[in-house]
């Protein structure tokens, strides 16, 4: 049984995951919307809220946590000048996911992961 085992795999090692994750991370932070699968989508929504979360303190501190765990200087930059300053008075829930159907290949079910306004 699988139970209370919390995360997805997707057939990939842990250094692979995470690679993905981050850079999925980077252009959501960057192009404010990406279309993907749905559970790369879920998976990607609990990295994205811990690094808004943090970015709504700006400080030198949290600039290096964020850096260490993206690894990106305009992607750092545009979270912490551009998308925490809108989320200062929201306590979570800084992204939405929109199902938009199915990928004609291999059926994969697709969603738009975008920041709310």
């Amino acid at each position: 049984m699988r139970h209370r085992k919390a995360g997805r795999k997707f057939g990939r090692n842990p250094s692979q995951r995470k690679a993905m994750l981050r850079q999925q991370a980077i252009s959501l932070i960057l192009n404010e919307r990406i279309m993907t699968t749905e559970a790369k989508a879920k998976e990607l929504r609990v990295v994205v809220e811990k690094l808004v979360t943090i970015a709504r303190d700006d400080s030198s501190h949290h600039r290096k946590l964020v850096m260490s765990r993206i690894d990106h200087t305009p992607a750092v930059e545009r979270l912490f000048d551009v998308v925490a300053p809108r989320y200062d008075e929201v306590a979570g829930g800084y992204t939405r996911i929109s199902k938009l159907g199915i990928r004609r290949g291999d059926a994969a079910p697709l969603v738009l992961i975008e920041f709310v306004a």
